[in-house]
C-alpha cells in the first residue's frame, strides 16, 4: 500500500518541555487512520504539525514523497476541520462551502458544481438557504466537513470534530464520517479521545501516551493483543495479573464465573457488585487470594449471581496476553 504522508524522526519542544518524543509513522493513501489518546498526550501538536499549523523542532514530515516541513498550510493540500465550526454567520451553507473555492479563484459554475456534490455528500441539500444560527450542531459540524472536502484535498485532518455533539448525534456522524471517507477515497486523520469512536471507525489506530507512540494497529490488534499495559488499559477494560514475575491481561468477556459448589477456578472470590449495562451484567469480584478486584461481562440472561456469593474465576490460557 502506497504512503502519503512520512513522518520521520518528528519531535517537538514548547519552551524547553519536549511535548513530542522522536516518533515515526507512516500513513496510507485512501485509508481513515485515528490518533488516538488521552488529554495532553500530544496527538493534537502531531496533526497540527502535519496541517503545517506548527514546525517540527527535529525530524521530517512528507507528503507524497516531498518534504514540507517548511510549507505553509495552504499549500499542502490538506484541510483541517475542528471541533468548533468557525462558520460564516451571515453566509447561508451554499455560500461557506464555496468560499474557500471564491479565495482561490474558482470560476462560479465550478463553485456552484463542486458545492453541490459536498453537499449532497454531506445530507445538506435541503439546508443550502439556511444560516448557522438556523442549523443544529451536526448540521454546522457537516457544514465545515463539506467546505473541508469541497477543495478535493490530498488528505483530510479532523481534530475531535464530534467532541461537541451528544451521544446519539454523534454515533450518527460516525458511520456517516466512515461512509463518506469511503465514497471519497481521500485520506482521513482522525484525532479524538474517545477509544469507542476510534475503534469504530478506524482502518488503523496510533495510540499515543505522554508525546509517544505506544502502539500502531487495527482496532481488532489493538484490542485483542494490547502493546503495554497503557493500552490494554485504556483501550476498554482489563484485568491485570501476575506470573512468574511477568505481568498479563485477560479481557472481562474472557473471564468464566463458577459458583461455589463447581469445580474450583484459578481464584476465589466473592461478588461485590452486578450493574445492569443494558446488553450485559458487569461483575465486580474481589479476589481472596491476591486483594484485587476483576470485573467479569456477563450477558444478563447468564447471570444467576447475587452480592456477596463465593464464586471462584477461570479463564483459557490463550486469552492471556503478556505485557512486554
Amino acid at each position: 500500500m502506497k504512503n502519503i504522508i512520512e513522518i520521520d524522526q518528528v519531535e517537538k519542544v514548547f519552551n524547553e518541555t519536549q511535548v513530542i518524543l522522536p516518533l515515526s509513522l507512516e500513513i496510507f493513501s485512501g485509508e481513515f487512520l485515528t490518533i488516538l489518546g488521552p488529554s495532553g498526550c500530544g496527538k493534537t501538536t502531531l496533526l497540527r504539525m502535519i496541517a503545517g499549523f506548527e514546525e517540527p523542532s527535529l525530524g521530517v514530515i512528507k507528503l507524497n514523497g516531498k518534504v514540507i516541513n517548511n510549507l505553509p498550510p495552504y499549500k499542502r493540500d490538506m484541510n483541517l476541520v475542528f471541533q468548533h465550526y468557525a462558520l460564516f454567520p451571515h453566509m447561508n451553507v451554499e455560500k461557506n462551502i464555496q468560499f474557500g473555492l471564491k479565495m482561490k479563484g474558482v470560476s462560479l459554475a465550478e463553485q456552484k458544481n463542486r458545492a453541490e456534490k459536498a453537499m449532497r455528500l454531506t445530507q445538506l441539500t435541503e439546508f443550502r438557504n439556511r444560516k448557522p444560527s438556523q442549523l443544529s450542531g451536526g448540521q454546522q459540524q457537516r457544514v465545515a466537513i463539506a467546505r473541508a472536502i469541497v477543495n478535493n484535498p490530498k488528505v483530510l485532518l479532523l481534530d475531535e470534530p464530534l467532541g461537541a455533539l451528544d451521544f446519539k448525534l454523534r454515533k450518527d456522524l460516525q458511520r456517516e464520517l466512515k461512509n463518506l471517507q469511503r465514497e471519497l477515497g481521500i485520506t482521513f486523520i482522525y484525532v479524538t479521545h474517545d477509544q469507542e469512536e476510534a475503534m469504530s471507525m478506524s482502518d488503523r489506530i496510533v495510540v499515543m501516551n505522554n508525546g509517544k507512540i505506544e502502539q500502531i494497529g487495527t482496532p481488532k490488534e489493538i484490542y485483542q493483543r494490547p502493546a503495554s499495559q497503557f493500552v490494554a488499559s485504556f483501550i476498554g477494560e482489563n484485568n491485570f495479573f501476575t506470573h512468574d514475575g511477568k505481568l498479563f491481561a485477560v479481557r472481562p468477556e474472557n473471564i468464566k464465573v463458577l459458583k461455589e459448589n463447581e469445580k474450583n477456578g484459578f481464584y476465589n472470590g466473592i461478588v461485590r457488585d452486578i450493574e445492569f449495562v443494558g446488553n450485559l451484567n458487569k461483575l465486580f469480584i474481589d479476589l481472596i487470594e491476591i486483594e484485587q478486584t476483576v470485573v467479569v461481562y456477563q450477558m444478563p440472561d447468564q447471570t444467576s449471581l447475587i452480592r456477596n456469593e463465593m464464586v471462584h474465576i477461570v479463564w483459557n490460557a490463550e486469552d492471556e496476553v503478556f505485557m512486554y
